[in-house]
């Protein structure tokens, strides 16, 4: 049982790894985007105060910088979602859709959260399966050992380590529920 739920846990674990990475990619990728915009909206108003732009033309550019404000805007909260998550930033802060739904938006630093949580579960597995393997072997060598008093020995310490191996197991399950 036990080996079985450090297994489940384990994948979950895997699997939140793979999904917190998904998340600071989208993140990287709307890095990416808003510097794009804001290299353009560098450009427009380098223009205009150079004066390479005909006074005609600057109202137009006023209101292209200001789109493009809007547009760096949506995408640091967008980017605040993401690393946060929907549930972290407010209902009135959804801006990130996923499947078309807004405040869906799992961030990556609940993720890390979860994991930190999962690994300590992993950690508590190890030592329990540890246990329980070496309650496995003191088990069987009680059993071949015709010495009486050695055999109880051998005995007590095979109850002893599946005991602690027990403990640890119903440690770690508590901690990956928790997770």
């Amino acid at each position: 049982m036990t080996d079985l739920g450090a297994g489940k846990y384990g994948d979950e674990e895997i699997i939140g790894t793979n999904a917190k990475a998904n998340v600071y990619a989208w993140y990287q990728a709307k890095s990416v985007k808003q510097s794009l915009v804001e290299g353009q909206r560098d450009l427009i108003l380098t223009l205009m105060t150079s004066g390479a732009i005909r006074e005609e033309e600057l109202s137009n550019l006023q209101h292209h910088v200001q789109k493009l404000e809007k547009e760096i805007d949506r995408y640091r909260m967008e980017k605040r979602e993401l690393l946060l998550g929907s549930e972290a930033v407010g209902e009135e802060n959804w801006v990130q859709e996923l499947d078309g739904e807004l405040g869906r938006i799992v961030g990556a630093r609940e993720y890390e959260k979860r994991l930190e949580a999962l690994g300590r579960a992993g950690d508590v597995f190890d030592i329990a399966v540890l246990f329980l393997q070496l309650c496995l072997v003191v088990g069987a060598v009680s059993l071949v050992i015709r010495e009486r008093r050695l055999k109880w020995a051998f005995y007590g310490g095979m109850v002893l380590m599946g005991g602690i191996g027990a403990a640890f197991s119903l440690r770690a399950f508590l901690f990956a529920l928790s997770a």
